[in-house]
């Protein structure tokens, strides 16, 4: 599966090569919203969302029964920011279905913020930072991105 080529032609909304990425009886789950899609469903409701779109590949890790995806897309003139939680079920190396979880990108709440005041330590005395994210496989500077 081609994850990457996937992505770019989601992000770039080219109708004609989404649909090589999914088996025939494919179904798309967007849980936040609880919609369910078939492929050719899905490639209008993308490809007809308004704006232009860019994104990056944050994430890839292999699952069992396929691969489990964290992608940042945002408008190019960058006026908002979304990651996009993607499970792709595979059968012979194409999507059967993928279960796809949005979210808003944004500053945390101030109750949150003020946690960071009570920041853990650890065994030797040494301030943990909060809110840090592991770090992966992927090297950013080796990640595409799609402007």
């Amino acid at each position: 599966m081609d994850v990457y080529g996937f992505w770019k032609a989601v992000l770039d909304q080219t109708a004609e090569n989404i649909p090589q990425y999914f088996t025939e009886d494919a179904c798309v789950n967007w849980h936040c919203t609880n919609e369910r899609f078939t492929v050719t469903q899905f490639v209008r409701a993308n490809c007809e969302y308004p704006g232009d779109w860019a994104g990056e590949v944050e994430r890839i890790c292999e699952i069992p029964e396929g691969l489990v995806t964290v992608t940042r897309v945002y408008p190019k003139d960058e006026s908002a920011s979304f990651h996009v939680t993607s499970f792709m079920t595979l059968r012979d190396g194409k999507i059967a279905v993928l279960d796809e979880y949005w979210a808003d990108d944004g500053d945390a709440p101030q109750w949150r913020l003020d946690m960071k005041s009570e920041a853990p330590s650890n065994e030797k005395g040494q301030t943990l930072q909060t809110g840090v994210s592991v770090p992966f496989n992927i090297l950013r500077e080796n990640r595409p991105r799609w402007h």
